[in-house]
């Protein structure tokens, strides 16, 4: 049973940082996508960053670029989110996912498995 747990969200002033955090457990994660969503309030889910856990190939949204940046750690089944020069407009439930079938990284119909979100609030 894969079980994804996010954590790191808060509440934090425009410019400010915040790193999250996804724990996978349940497979063996290295032929997985691992990526990160989010959902504004009265907005959709969209992407913002994912990554190929067996060779470590990063893909972001447009909107994050250069601030956000995904990554893993081999040793600890986790994968992080770090969110730098944060906006108001960022202020959204922040979801991990995992897909174990190596679709298209940015589409959240391919993954299997999503975690349970950890809330995001940008004050200006």
């Amino acid at each position: 049973q894969v079980q994804l747990v996010e954590s790191g969200g808060g509440l934090v002033q425009a410019g400010g940082s915040l790193r999250l955090s996804c724990a996978a457990s349940g497979r063996t994660f290295s032929t997985f996508t691992m990526g990160w969503f989010r959902q504004a309030p009265g907005k959709e889910r969209e992407f913002a960053a994912a990554i190929r856990w067996g060779g470590g190939i990063t893909y972001y949204a447009e909107s994050v670029k250069g601030r956000f940046t995904i990554s893993r750690g081999n040793a600890k089944n986790t994968v992080y989110l770090q969110m730098n020069s944060l906006k108001p407009e960022n202020t959204a439930v922040y979801y991990c996912a995992a897909d174990s079938r190596w679709g298209s990284p940015a589409n959240q119909y391919e993954y299997d498995y999503w975690g349970q979100g950890t809330q995001v609030t940008v004050s200006s």
